[in-house]
C-alpha cells in the first residue's frame, strides 16, 4: 500500500511528531555515514527529509520518489533534485550511486524483489544502502496515525534475510524512535529523554524502526584456464606415437643381399 506523498509531506513537514521523527532519523543517518564529499547519493520513496545536509559537500544529491506516491518539488525554495521514477526501473546508469537510503519505500512497494534487485544494479562497488522500515514488535507498526502503520513491518532477521536472497550484505543494524507516537504535549516533551534513553540501553525491540546498513555482494568471475596455448610444444614424446626413422648405417641388412 502505497502513501500519498501530500499525506508524508504534511507529516514530516507540519506536525511537530514529524519534525522530531525527522531530526531523530537525521541524526542516526549521519553519525554513521558522515563525510559525503565527492560521492552521489539518493533517496528513493519518501527520503526527503533526511537528504538534506547531504547536498552542500556531495557530488550529486537525487531524490527518488515513486509514481504510485507522486512527486514533490524539493528542497523547497532551491535547485529541484527530486525525481518522478518507475518503482523498479530508475534513470540511473549501473554502479553510479555511492550511498543510498530507503525511507517509507521497501515495505509499501508492489514488488520487494524487483526492487532490491534494482537497487542493487544502481549501487557502485564499495556502494552502501541504508533501509529504513517500521519494526514488526515496535508501538509505531501498530499505530496507523503515522506513516509507519503501513505496508509491511519487518524484524532484523526478516529484512537481513530477504537482502541476502538479493545479494546484499548486511553490515550494520541500528534502531530509532524509541518515543511513543503521540501528538500529545507531553509525549512530545519527552521524545528527546526517551530517544536518548533508548539508543543508550539494549531494547530494540520497542524501537519503532529497524535499519540496517548493506553492500552490494560481487561474486569473482571463475577463471577459464590459460590465456594463451603454447606456441611450441615439447616434443618430448612425440616418438611413442610416431617412432622416428633410425638414422641410415653403412652397413647392409641381410634383405638388402
Amino acid at each position: 500500500m502505497h502513501l500519498d506523498v501530500v499525506d508524508l509531506r504534511g507529516f514530516y513537514y507540519r506536525t511537530k511528531l514529524g519534525r522530531i521523527v525527522q531530526r531523530a532519523l537525521r541524526v542516526q543517518l549521519i553519525k554513521h555515514w558522515g563525510d559525503t564529499k565527492g560521492q552521489t547519493v539518493v533517496g528513493f520513496g519518501f527520503a526527503a527529509p533526511l537528504l538534506r545536509p547531504f547536498i552542500a559537500n556531495s557530488r550529486r544529491v537525487m531524490c527518488l520518489m515513486p509514481g504510485q506516491q507522486g512527486v514533490m518539488p524539493w528542497p523547497e525554495g532551491e535547485p529541484n533534485h527530486s525525481v518522478l521514477v518507475e518503482e523498479t526501473a530508475w534513470p540511473i546508469a549501473t554502479g553510479k550511486v555511492d550511498k543510498l537510503v530507503v525511507l517509507h519505500g521497501l515495505e509499501t512497494c508492489d514488488n520487494a524483489g524487483e526492487l532490491l534487485d534494482e537497487i542493487w544494479r544502481v549501487l557502485g562497488p564499495g556502494g552502501q544502502v541504508m533501509f529504513i522500515v517500521p519494526n514488526r514488535s515496535g508501538l509505531w507498526a501498530r499505530s496507523d496515525k503515522t506513516p509507519f502503520g503501513f505496508g509491511r513491518p519487518y524484524s532484523v532477521t526478516q529484512l537481513d534475510n530477504q537482502l541476502r536472497q538479493h545479494n546484499f550484505v548486511p553490515e550494520r543494524h541500528f534502531s530509532a524512535l524509541f518515543f511513543t507516537p503521540s501528538e500529545k504535549p507531553f509525549w512530545l516533551r519527552m521524545a528527546r529523554f526517551w530517544e536518548g534513553f533508548g539508543l543508550r540501553s539494549i531494547v530494540p525491540l520497542v524501537a519503532g524502526v529497524v535499519m540496517v546498513e548493506a553492500t552490494k555482494q560481487v561474486y569473482a568471475r571463475p577463471k577459464s584456464g590459460l590465456g594463451e596455448a603454447v606456441r611450441k610444444p615439447l616434443e618430448a614424446l612425440e616418438g611413442i606415437a610416431k617412432p622416428a626413422n633410425k638414422p641410415a648405417s653403412g652397413k647392409l641388412s641381410i634383405d638388402e643381399y
